[in-house]
């Protein structure tokens, strides 16, 4: 085997995890897979240079670099957005049918858990996602954020209280998860205002991303009864053809609507307590997969 051909199968194996740590960086997958296809190209130059002994270590230091860099031009993009801005989906039917790499995508980078990591600094979260979702040492994590051990885990340790007041405190199983989902779908498709307003939090918000591109709410929404209605506002416009669909996003279960056999919207819930507390809804095409509905049986 060549060295060329070496390094070709490590970078491989290695491959899932590499994408899982830019896309935790950037909340956008195509670009987590261009970071990651751009370290390749650079590892046969710097192997040549000197010998990188450990491929995935070298490489998982590379990505998390370039995925900053990314992320901080992409904050001054993201300030000009029309509207919210949403991290991209990992949206797919069932584990059966999906590349083992978005599986185990999604066993760590929940959809809540990404837009939680939007309101930290691009320090904050390189640190966070690096020492507390992947399990490396500061020593390495000041390599890739360029401050010193101590300043970095400083910013991690920020990281993690503000994670921790912006998220649920009580683990929602995955059947209570889906049951509650399922409920809420059902009532909004029958036309139960009441019934879907019984679901939500009395504090829950809706956020929709259109990217100026299509119709969307360009604030969130916030409260029981006007996130109910406009969710029913929003039945009510269904057209002949539309097609609503289980799927699971980022690993929970959602909703995918599909419109003249395209991919319309997609919906992710955050759940506790029983109630939806979150409703975050994607329609800007260019976040969304290539994604077709299911053939009528």
């Amino acid at each position: 085997m060549s060295r060329a051909d070496e390094l070709a199968t490590a970078f491989q194996a290695a491959r899932v995890r590499l994408v899982r740590v830019a896309y935790a960086v950037l909340g956008s997958y195509s670009e987590a897979e261009d970071v990651v296809s751009e370290t390749w190209l650079r590892l046969v130059p710097a192997d040549a240079r000197e010998p990188v002994l450990d491929v995935e270590a070298w490489a998982v230091v590379a990505v998390a670099r370039r995925a900053m860099d990314t992320l901080r031009s992409a904050r001054v993009r993201r300030e000009q957005y029309v509207g919210p801005w949403l991290p991209e989906p990992v949206v797919r039917r069932s584990a059966a049918d999906d590349p083992a790499e978005r599986v185990s995508l999604d066993a760590t980078v929940s959809y809540a858990l990404l837009v939680v990591l939007e309101s930290l600094t691009p320090g904050e979260r390189v640190a966070w996602v690096l020492h507390d979702l992947f399990g490396m040492p500061f020593p390495e994590v000041a390599e890739v954020v360029g401050r010193r051990p101590d300043a970095v885990r400083q910013l991690a340790s920020r990281a993690r209280a503000h994670i921790r007041s912006a998220t649920p405190r009580v683990t929602v199983t995955d059947d209570e998860h889906d049951r509650t989902v399922t409920a809420f779908l059902r009532a909004a498709a029958g036309g139960d205002l009441a019934g879907l307003v019984t679901l939500l939090d009395p504090s829950v918000t809706l956020v929709s991303d259109g990217g100026g591109r299509v119709s969307t709410a360009r604030r969130p929404v916030n409260g029981a009864d006007p996130v109910g209605r406009f969710v029913m506002h929003w039945a009510d416009r269904r057209q002949p053809g539309d097609q609503v669909e289980l799927v699971r996003v980022n690993g929970s279960l959602g909703a995918a609507l599909f419109r003249d056999r395209v991919l319309d919207t997609v919906f992710s819930f955050t759940i506790a307590d029983g109630r939806i507390i979150r409703i975050d809804v994607v329609r800007n095409d260019e976040k969304l997969p290539a994604l077709t509905p299911t053939p009528p049986t």
